[in-house]
């Protein structure tokens, strides 16, 4: 599999599942608010780790800079 998240995109999901576990511990882990957030959270820091969102996949999105092409040998 190709990776499709860039390292930005990895930062802002990195935050944004941290900041959903604050959240989360703010609303009451139990709460229907807070397991909607661990859910966010989850979601956030698996795709950040595994630098690929089926998301994107499904869109044709990718946030990865594009690798220069290899010479052909001549």
């Amino acid at each position: 599999m190709s990776t499709n998240v860039g390292t930005s995109d990895r930062i802002i999901r990195s935050v944004i599942a941290v900041a959903a576990v604050i959240l989360a511990a703010i609303a009451g882990f139990s709460s229907t608010l807070g397991i909607v957030l661990i859910v966010v959270a989850v979601i956030a820091a698996v795709t950040a780790a595994a630098k690929l969102c089926p998301l994107y996949s499904l869109l044709g999105i990718s946030t990865c800079p594009r690798e220069p092409a290899a010479p052909s040998a001549p």
